[in-house]
């Protein structure tokens, strides 16, 4: 959650935003005020997620340093440090970082960059229909990421591009998690400067799947947005919106996420009474790899 709402808080930042919404950076700012309480409290249950989204707001703050010199503006700049500042020592306690060395790369500071030039999706691109059923297994995407970040082993080789991979991260008409994690293989390739020759065509897939993500979350808008659907609808936005698709930060989209938030708890939905319970490092191993939308924030 908190990677999408500082993705927001920096679009909010741009000059075109700003003229029009000029309440947008102060509602996100308040929401985050929330959530950092909530993380103070309960910092040892926090997941991958949430760790992750704060790297993602480090390299948007640290990047973008040319912030508009408006006195309220640097004003909430210095906002969103002293946050900074109090995520990072909180996270720093969870230590998921040993739980998780396999995705030690992603959660490392200096990992992350924002997009310099923007896109619009091409509804033409979309798939016309998607596979119902899973494309392949999280253990597998998650061996194909490993493979890209050079943690398959120790002291193991980057960008490494296995037949089984190749196949399962371009696969035509995957759907939900699967097509998230086909555009996060080439975010990974993107940043690891991969120069396999199926990255040459890194764009292309952009293109293909954050058109075919954008189908879902309007899908997803129609039906109501089912608690079930809000996980995959803001990861869809986080991703694509890394990924340079400017027409997923919508202001209508924003309004509704905000409401989501538990007003007394600062988290967005539930506490998982399943990580409520469960002890140990296999069962955090087991619980903080899974992507549930009643996760800890």
């Amino acid at each position: 959650m908190l990677y999408l709402l500082f993705l927001l808080l920096f679009i909010a930042c741009k000059g075109s935003f700003l003229k029009t919404e000029p309440d947008v950076r102060s509602s996100i700012i308040s929401v985050l005020e929330k959530v950092t309480v909530f993380i103070e409290n309960r910092y040892r249950d926090i997941n991958l997620d949430a760790v992750l989204g704060f790297r993602v707001l480090q390299g948007i703050v640290t990047q973008n340093e040319k912030w508009p010199l408006e006195r309220e503006l640097l004003a909430q700049h210095t906002q969103v440090e002293s946050m900074i500042k109090k995520l990072s020592s909180l996270l720093e306690k969870a230590c998921l970082y040993d739980l998780l060395s396999e995705f030690a790369p992603i959660l490392g500071p200096h990992f992350w960059i924002i997009p310099h030039s923007w896109n619009q999706t091409d509804p033409l691109m979309a798939y016309s229909s998607f596979d119902a059923a899973n494309c392949f297994t999280e253990k597998m995407s998650d061996a194909c990421f490993t493979y890209l970040l050079g943690t398959w082993k120790e002291n193991g080789n980057s960008c490494i591009v296995t037949s089984a991979c190749r196949n399962a991260m371009t696969k035509p008409a995957c759907s939900n998690y699967c097509l998230s994690h086909q555009l996060l293989y080439f975010l990974f390739a993107d940043v690891k400067g991969c120069s396999d020759l199926l990255f040459l065509r890194t764009q292309d897939y952009k293109n293909i799947f954050c058109a075919s993500m954008m189908k879902i979350n309007l899908e997803i808008e129609n039906n109501g947005f089912n608690v079930s659907s809000r996980d995959l609808f803001m990861e869809n936005i986080m991703l694509c919106g890394m990924s340079g698709f400017s027409d997923f930060y919508k202001l209508r989209w924003l309004e509704k996420i905000l409401t989501w938030q538990m007003p007394k708890e600062g988290c967005f939905g539930e506490p998982s009474k399943e990580l409520e319970r469960s002890s140990g490092v296999e069962n955090q191993k087991k619980l903080l790899r899974r992507k549930v939308y009643f996760a800890y924030v």
